[in-house]
Order: structure tokens, then C-alpha cells, then sequence
């Protein structure tokens, strides 16, 4: 029978900090560590402010990202005042290095998840290495359940702090002295000396999770970053902005089933102080579509497969029922709440879990789904190839029948539907490639009927979706708006970059949409996307524009506008979704996966660029 006894709760009790002395850290602030099952963000300061247990889309158990400390924290830092804060990763790994220069000395907080293997837990470890001089330390732990709402029992177990509430519990072990840990420490960190700390997630009616070797975790960490790494393809250009990037959407894969969050975070604002708070904790067919290629091009063909694996079963068999997006293991029904206990991050509110946009009509995704099918169908091969060519056809047949409706646009406008143009080029798209895979394979499927569809759609875009007094395409029929979403008529071959209507477009969005030299997504309009206030520049927007106008041949704007989206990065060359010229800033939910893959994308199109001129 385990050796439990009470905790003293007063102790617990007095865990936040003075609240008066708070501050908000920036969303470029934080760095990611994630065990490829979930992730958790570190600020500057020490503060591990979000993490959802035991995967990406669980309840948060530390949730002061969106509230403050009451809403759960785990801060290890200097009780004095820190002159300078340097941190890193070890080079190519997950491995945060955060190192607190004061009067009194330095120290290095090593911050760390071990890759989870089967059932194992998640665990996080935290560990602080004296390099010179003494200085004072303190640590808090203070867990919230159920999404920085339930204060937990506390017990000592088997040698730990068992924190726990309803099914979830959280083990501490270590500490600066032997025996069980209390969840506040303060202590002296020496040169040479290191007081080390695990965490570790398990069911509360389950038994502990067994006591790990810290050392051990910490090799075995490094080595398997490592070893992924030695295995990637990746030109030298850009060569630490892409492996970080990829290093970072590894991150992002729920590993037991291939799925790829958009974020690991929700409601991190894309206005400040506003309303356009989402979770993004689920997987868009759009995100993970665009990124195939790219994982192919990058030597990461297990994840790819993975991928395409996922997403075949998400899908299912009837292509009108499909989904925008959905959970991490496939699940179709995403739910959204508004959790009123939250003051927001800065404010913005609401705090909202689960996303209604699952149940939104996205032409869109057809046709991104039929690119990456078709690319599939090429690169991956064995069982996977039928597979493709089957969906391909399936897809397009359902396209054929629709593609004349409107629906909410590829950013999941909550306002009214629309003929979205970008919408009704990616329906063309879905139509071409299971024409083109056809014709390239000689295959006997009817496709007479696809062919019309697609003149039929060519026809009406060419003739309701450009304005010829403006020389642009628009955001839709009808309109006078623009929208970075348009780019897809080069990239998709509905048109090639040397068409003057495309030039046009591409000139109208620069004039329009490009501010201090990056491009936002459009100019938003409440009446098109049914929400107010603005929004900043979406980087993957800026790097689909480096892609073309590397296709326009225009290298030296390509490389311009790719390395100014790219200095948007953090110090730990981490992205968000946008960013804010003005007050300099990330924003939206962080790392973002469509971001990073954006960059890698570029970055590759760039390189190869780079070296048919060499050649």
C-alpha cells in the first residue's frame, strides 16, 4: 500500500505571488518544450505559464498565459534582481537553456519534456545548474485543474507531492532537499551545484508514475532531437531558420496519430485587447495539406506518411461530410465555449476552448486536400498511391456537384457566405488534379464531366472574380476587396505568373496589403468577417508571397520580403501567426504551425531557386 499522508494546505494556500507585481509577458516571450504528445510554454522569467495534460487539446492544469498566477504557474527564478537573461535551445533539440545573470552569480534553468514512448507519461523537467557565484533561488508550483479553475487536494505519495482534482494529478518529485518536495522552495544554487525538479502527469486513481532518472531523461532527450535532426534534408540556405522551424512543427504532431495542431495554445489574441480569440489546439486539413510537400522535400517521410494516414481516416468516406478541421485523434465534434473565469491575455476576451468553425462550408479544402492527395499519390507510394488516386476522384466527383455554392472563405469568415474567389479557384484545383493524375497515369476513369467543371469554373472566375477597372482579382464576386488567399491562383496553376491578371493582383496586393513590408491576410470588414477591430500581418501570407514572386522570378524581392517575415522570429526563432509592425510584436496563438511551415516552405522554394542559378 503506497506511504500517503496530508500535505499542510496552508503552505499550498499561500502559493501566488503579490499580484500587484505581475507582468504580462509578450507572446514572443515564451519558448516551447513539448514531448510530442502535448507542450508546454516558458516565459523568460522562469514562468511555465500553459500546459494541457496529458495531450495538446486536455484541460490546461497551468493556465496563467490567459489570467494570471491564480490560474496556475510554475515559476523557478532569483529571489534577487536579474541584470540579464540569455537563453537558447541546445543546439538541434527541444532543450531550453535560460541562463539569470545577477550581482551575485549566474544560473542555467534547464527546461525540458522527455519524448514519450507508448503509455508512458508525460513528465516536465525543470533544473537549475549553478555557473558561477551564489544566488538565491525560489520555486513555486502552483497547478489548476480544469483549465485554471480547480485549486487541487495535495498529498505526499511514495515520496512525491501528488497535486491532484477529479481525474488528473501531477507528482513532484526532487527539490533542493531529500525526501518529499514542497511545492515552494527557496534555496542557494553555488557553481557546480544543481537542484533538479520532475513533474510528472497521471490518472488520480491510478498509482504513481514511476520515479524517473533525471540524467538519464536529459541524455535521452538530447540524443533523440539529435539523432531526428542528423536525418534531415535541408539546403544550406536558411539551413538554422528551416531546421528550427522544422524542429518546431515536430513539436506540433500528436505522435500516437499523426495529427498536426494548428498551435498548442488557445485565445491568444490576433487584435490586442480584442474578440479574435480561438483555440487552435486541433488540426486543419489546410495546414497539414500545405505542409506535405514540404515534409517530403525535408526528408521526413515517416511524418508525412503519418500524416496522409491521419488525415485518410479523419476524412472517412463521404467527401460531403468533410470538416475544416478536426481533433488531434480525428474527432469531428469541436465544440466551442467561452470560459468567463479568465481575464484574457491582456485583456482579450473572450477565453474560448473548442472552435465552431469544424462546422463551417469551406470549398477550399477540397482543393487543398486534392493538391497534397496528388502530390501523395507521387512521393509516398506503396499502399498509399491507390489510396490517393481513389480519394482524388471521390473528391472531385462531390467538387463537380458543388462548387457553385458559397461558403465562408478560407479564413472561416463568421459572417455571411460568399463566392469567395480564392474558394472557387481551389474547387478548379480539386477538378485539375485528378484530370492531370488521369492523364499522366492513363488511367480509365471518366473524367469528361470533371473537364467541364473545371472550364466552367475557369470561365466564372476569370469573368466574376476580376475587376478589370482595378486590374485585380477580389476577395469575392462582386467585391472590391483584396486577400493575400488570392495567391493561390498562381500557386495552384490556375494561372501562370506571367498572366497579366495575375501581375495585376499580385501589384494591387502589394499596394493594398503590404504593410512595413509584410502582407496582411485583407483589410478586415465586420460585414465580411462578422467581427471587429483589426488584425496584424499574417506571416504565412508574406512567405506564400516570397514563394511567388521567386516564381515571378523576382529573387531579390522574394529574398527581401522572406528574410523581413523571418526577422519577425524570436530569439528562440519561434513564430506566431501575425505580428504587429507598429508595436513590434507577435500575436495570435504561439508557435504556429502554419507559420513555420510557411517559412520552410519558402525557404526550400528559395534554395532550389538558388541553385538551378548556380547551375
Amino acid at each position: 500500500m503506497a506511504n500517503t499522508s496530508y500535505v499542510q494546505t496552508s503552505e499550498f494556500q499561500s502559493l501566488p505571488i503579490d499580484l500587484a507585481t505581475e507582468r504580462t509577458p509578450r507572446i514572443e516571450d515564451h519558448a516551447l518544450i513539448g514531448d510530442l504528445r502535448t507542450a508546454a510554454l516558458v516565459t523568460k522569467d522562469g514562468v511555465l505559464d500553459w500546459l494541457c495534460l496529458p495531450a495538446f487539446d486536455s484541460d490546461a492544469c497551468f493556465a496563467a498565459l490567459l489570467g494570471t498566477t491564480k490560474n496556475g504557474h510554475w515559476t523557478i527564478a532569483p529571489k534577487i534582481p536579474v541584470i540579464e537573461v540569455r537563453r537558447r535551445y541546445r543546439k538541434d533539440t527541444l532543450i531550453l537553456e535560460t541562463d539569470f545573470v545577477t550581482e551575485e552569480g549566474t544560473v542555467r534553468l534547464v527546461d525540458f519534456m522527455p519524448p514519450r514512448k507508448g503509455r508512458e507519461c508525460s513528465q516536465v523537467v525543470r533544473s537549475i545548474r549553478g555557473i558561477n557565484g551564489t544566488v538565491p533561488m525560489r520555486s513555486e508550483m502552483a497547478a489548476r485543474f480544469a483549465f485554471g479553475r480547480a485549486v487541487p487536494r495535495v498529498l505526499a505519495v511514495d515520496g512525491a507531492t501528488k497535486v491532484s482534482a477529479g481525474p488528473d494529478a501531477l507528482y513532484l518529485r526532487g527539490g533542493p532537499t531529500d525526501g518529499v518536495p514542497s511545492l515552494v522552495a527557496e534555496f542557494l544554487v553555488s557553481e557546480g551545484t544543481e537542484v533538479s525538479y520532475s513533474l510528472s502527469y497521471g490518472a488520480s486513481y491510478e498509482e504513481a508514475p514511476c520515479k524517473e532518472d533525471i540524467g538519464l531523461a536529459e541524455h535521452a532527450t538530447e540524443e533523440f532531437w539529435t539523432d531526428w535532426c542528423s536525418k534531415l534534408k535541408v539546403p544550406e540556405l536558411y539551413k538554422d531558420l528551416v531546421v528550427r522551424s522544422l524542429i518546431t512543427l515536430k513539436a506540433c504532431i500528436y505522435e500516437p496519430t499523426g495529427g498536426i495542431v494548428a498551435a498548442p495554445t488557445s485565445s491568444l489574441p490576433e487584435t490586442p485587447g480584442g474578440v479574435r480569440n480561438w483555440d487552435y489546439r486541433y488540426c486543419w486539413l489546410r495546414d497539414g495539406a500545405l505542409s506535405l510537400r514540404s515534409l517530403i522535400v525535408a526528408g521526413l517521410s515517416d511524418e508525412a506518411m503519418a500524416f496522409f494516414d491521419w488525415m485518410q481516416r479523419a476524412i472517412a468516406g463521404d467527401p460531403a461530410q468533410v470538416q475544416i478541421m478536426y481533433g488531434i485523434r480525428g474527432e469531428r465534434r469541436l465544440s466551442e465555449v467561452e470560459l468567463s473565469w479568465f481575464d484574457g491575455y491582456e485583456g482579450a476576451k473572450p477565453v474560448r476552448v473548442g472552435n465552431a468553425a469544424y462546422e463551417q462550408s469551406q470549398l477550399d479544402v477540397y482543393g487543398e486536400l486534392s493538391m497534397v492527395l496528388y502530390e501523395a499519390s507521387k512521393h509516398l507510394g506503396g499502399r498509399r498511391g491507390p489510396e490517393a488516386v481513389r480519394a482524388l476522384m471521390t473528391i472531385a466527383r462531390h467538387v463537380a456537384s458543388v462548387w457553385q455554392k458559397p461558403d465562408r472563405g478560407i479564413w472561416e469568415m463568421r459572417g455571411p457566405e460568399r463566392s469567395f474567389t480564392a474558394s472557387k479557384v481551389a474547387a478548379w484545383a480539386a477538378l485539375d488534379r485528378a484530370i492531370r493524375f488521369t492523364e499522366e497515369h492513363n488511367l480509365d476513369e471518366p473524367v469528361d464531366d470533371f473537364r467541364k467543371a473545371r472550364k466552367a469554373i475557369f470561365d466564372e472566375v476569370t469573368r466574376e472574380g476580376f475587376n478589370s477597372k482595378l486590374n485585380t482579382f477580389t476577395q469575392y464576386y462582386g467585391g472590391t476587396g483584396l486577400d493575400a488567399s488570392l495567391l493561390i491562383i498562381p500557386i495552384s496553376g490556375f494561372l501562370p505568373v506571367t498572366d497579366a491578371r495575375v501581375i495585376g493582383t499580385v501589384a494591387a496586393l502589394e499596394r493594398e496589403l503590404l504593410q512595413d513590408g509584410l502582407l496582411l491576410r485583407f483589410k478586415p470588414e465586420a460585414e465580411v468577417d462578422g467581427l471587429s477591430g483589426d488584425e496584424g500581418v499574417f506571416l504565412a501570407c508574406s512567405f506564400w508571397l516570397a514563394g511567388v514572386y521567386q516564381t515571378m522570378g523576382r529573387t531579390q524581392d522574394a529574398r527581401k520580403i522572406f528574410e523581413r517575415a523571418a526577422s519577425t522570429r524570436n530569439d528562440l526563432g519561434l513564430l506566431s501567426e501575425e505580428y504587429h509592425p507598429k508595436q513590434r510584436r507577435q500575436l495570435g496563438n504561439f508557435p504556429q504551425a502554419f507559420s513555420h511551415f510557411a517559412l520552410v516552405s519558402a525557404a526550400l522554394a528559395l534554395a532550389e531557386r538558388k541553385s538551378m542559378v548556380e547551375e
